[in-house]
């Protein structure tokens, strides 16, 4: 029967009701969706050993038949477990599971499986030998063949030659071995002959990649390595490849709209600059100039502005605006992911405008707010939804601040002519697209675009930025106010905590306060075998009340509390009644008390460098030192160096590669939101294959915009444009 690519599993191949659940997870459902499921790794049968070669430390791979499983606890620590015996033609050794008793359900007596995992022994106290060697939580696959040297070939008759065979993520139904069988049966099939190239043979040549079938065929059967790196090679690449031409088409598209022509006076912007309560940096007042000048090139500006915390982006924010708001009478959106930033940004303009005749508003899911205020002359005013959203139709408010709610259907603005997006990681491009289209007359096509501001704290990798950001110019602030001085950060081990309490203690009472991250809400179900073990927000205030900072008040903040119940507590915490803030990563974003000069970071180890760096940014605020404490309890010698490397570091960018290098794309902050696969994450480390792509995508798109002379490359782009939001 000819195997169809566009045709459903089902059409192919008898399902289970399980498999189906199984693969909707896996979001495989046609024939095609199967053939790009890429394995995640490869074992290799010509390094299985037998069982009567293993010696204590020895990490193996051994294949056999498995008896005895059964679930049970342990003597002393009652911990629930499954265990038994896998036995080869050289012997049997003890497999057990800690804290994995499901895995007795899932296989059964005599079962062929694939074992891999560490050698560990059982010794013999009174006697202080050699005891009884065993599997510690070892890796578990069914196979329906054994290798050679053991049974049957996993492979067949090929086996000799063909000793790599690919493993794939499982999901309960679907199993490594029928994901390599159900893909066998497509290659025998004439269904590879259906499919289309999409990159270019010239490109294909130029960078020395596979074509689609032979790579389809070399990452899931490869006869050695090297096909197998190719093969995941030119994946990797047609992936970013197709990012980036999408990203040029944005970028193309966005440029050829009519854009509102901002008259800047830099003599005045200059003067607002001037009147900052510091001195503003080298770096600001580039990305000031360089942002006025987008501004004046006849297409809207795009640009993205990356600096770490404290960096003063909000100050650029307000420069820029400036700018825009003087200039026959525009106005301006100011987007922030969480209403405690907002509400800040909202303070801050305020600080920076309060000389000017302008009006400010704030709207969130809470209320709405408004500046200057006849009621309060000293200050800002609640006002309700419907009269703020009249003034902003009728342009009589210039600088709008908030969250989401900016962006729903009842905001229209008059004159929107620049829009700010901060943390614009957490928006998706659909959100961003829908504030900028937010000015009346929706119909009228020849109404000038607004410019883009998108900003972020978060420290991006290079080869992360040029791809997922390829439609934004990038500015970057690298430098930090005058008079900032350096945080010291001290790596604390478990016997260190009362030392450095005390320490803590001498800051508290010199008038100053302290966060306390925690990775974790609420205390663990202990009833939830994987529950992870980690300090918990509500306990470690406890703690920390009652039995090591009793003399001070200690607050919680987490992302559960209510917004009335974050702005008390933020309220409380800026006017110093609580001297200590135990909360969750919420505090990431959009916290400023600049009286705060003490972090603790619980659970270090569980995060990763640059939003550690991120953190510790909290308390960068302010002229006084500070200090960055970063609790730990693993014991790894390598998480412990890696998290030495938050005192070398000298920025967020720096750590932000690292973190690239040590841990893979993948375990990024944030990483899961782009919308890629994980091959594609992995080539983020390549920086010259992220060059390539985009210089092919650039040269591509600037001669041929809609792909005319590329039908096929047009038609995935387009598909994958659709499909793909990268948020």
């Amino acid at each position: 029967m000819t195997i169809k690519l566009n045709a459903h599993l089902t059409d192919h191949f008898r399902i289970t009701p399980i498999q189906k659940i199984a693969l909707h997870k896996l979001q495989i459902q046609t024939v095609y969706d199967l053939l790009r499921y890429f394995p995640v790794r490869y074992g290799d049968t010509a390094e299985t050993r037998s069982i009567d070669s293993l010696r204590h430390g020895d990490t193996a791979v051994i294949y056999g038949k498995i008896t005895g499983l059964k679930t049970s606890k342990g003597f002393r620590t009652h911990i629930a477990m499954a265990d038994g015996y896998v036995e080869d033609e050289t012997g049997r050794i003890h497999c057990v599971w800690f804290n994995q008793p499901y895995v007795a359900k899932m296989y059964t007596d005599q079962m062929l499986v694939r074992i891999e995992g560490k050698i560990s022994e059982r010794r013999k106290k009174q006697l202080k030998t050699s005891g009884e060697l065993y599997f510690s939580n070892p890796k578990i696959e069914t196979v329906d063949r054994l290798p050679t040297g053991v049974g049957d070939s996993l492979f067949g008759d090929d086996s000799e030659k063909h000793t790599l065979y690919p493993v794939y993520s499982e999901s309960r139904g679907i199993s490594t071995l029928w994901l390599y069988h159900a893909i066998q049966k497509i290659f025998k099939s004439s269904a590879l002959d259906e499919l289309e190239e999409p990159i270019p043979n010239d490109i294909l040549k130029k960078y020395n990649l596979p074509s689609l079938k032979t790579a389809l065929i070399w990452i899931h059967t490869p006869l050695k390595k090297d096909d197998a790196l190719s093969a995941r090679k030119r994946f990797a690449f047609e992936e970013i490849f197709l990012i980036q031409l999408g990203k040029q088409q944005a970028r193309r598209a966005y440029r050829s709209e009519p854009a509102w022509d901002i008259e800047t006076d830099e003599k005045n912007v200059g003067e607002f600059v001037r009147r900052f309560p510091f001195k503003a940096t080298e770096a600001q007042n580039k990305a000031i100039t360089m942002i006025l000048k987008d501004m004046n090139r006849g297409f809207p500006m795009s640009r993205l502005l990356e600096g770490d915390v404290g960096s003063g982006k909000t100050a650029v924010a307000a420069a820029t605006a400036y700018a825009v708001m003087v200039c026959k009478h525009l106005q301006v959106a100011y987007m922030c992911p969480t209403e405690i930033l907002a509400t800040q940004h909202f303070e801050s303009f305020i600080r920076y405008f309060s000389y000017m005749p302008i009006q400010i508003a704030l709207i969130t899911g809470s209320g709405c707010k408004k500046f200057p205020s006849k009621v309060n002359p000293k200050g800002w005013t609640d006002i309700s939804r419907a009269q703020l959203l009249r003034w902003v139709a009728d342009g009589s408010i210039s600088v709008v601040i908030g969250t989401h709610a900016l962006i729903q259907k009842s905001v229209i603005f008059k004159n929107l002519a620049y829009v700010i997006i901060d943390e614009q990681h957490r928006f998706g491009t659909s959100q961003r697209a829908r504030l900028i289209k937010k000015n009346d007359h929706p119909h009228d096509s020849h109404r000038p675009t607004p410019h883009l501001l998108s900003m972020t704290a978060t420290p991006i990798p290079r080869t992360l930025a040029l791809t997922m950001y390829g439609d934004l110019d990038l500015t970057v602030l690298d430098q930090s106010p005058e008079g900032r001085k350096q945080i010291l950060t001290e790596l604390v081990l478990p016997d260190d905590r009362n030392s450095t309490y005390e320490k803590i203690r001498l800051e508290l009472q010199a008038g100053r306060q302290a966060y306390v991250i925690c990775p974790r809400i609420d205390e663990p179900d202990p009833d939830k075998e994987a529950a992870i073990i980690a300090r918990s927000v509500k306990e470690e205030a406890r703690r920390l009340k009652e039995r090591v900072f009793p003399e001070f008040e200690v607050g919680i903040l987490h992302g559960k509390m209510t917004p009335k119940e974050k702005d008390l507590t933020m309220a409380r915490f800026n006017d110093g009644t609580i001297k200590i803030l135990c909360a969750t990563s919420v505090v990431e974003v959009g916290v400023n008390v600049t009286n705060a000069t003490i972090i603790i970071i619980e659970g270090a180890e569980r995060f990763g460098l640059a939003q550690l760096h991120q953190l510790r940014g909290r308390v960068m605020r302010s002229t006084h030192q500070s200090y960055c404490y970063v609790f730990t309890e693993t014991k790894s010698a390598r998480s412990i160096e890696r998290l030495k490397a938050l005192r070398s570091a000298k920025n967020g960018f720096e750590l932000a590669e690292l973190d690239l290098s040590q841990r893979g794309a993948g375990r990024l902050s944030g990483a899961k939101q782009w919308g890629v696969s994980d091959l594609a994450m992995e080539a983020l480390q390549n920086l010259k294959m992220v060059e390539a792509a985009r210089t092919e995508a650039i040269n591509m798109i600037a001669t041929d915009a809609n792909l005319d002379e590329f039908p096929i490359l047009k038609q995935v782009v387009l598909a994958r444009t659709r499909d793909s939001h990268f948020e």
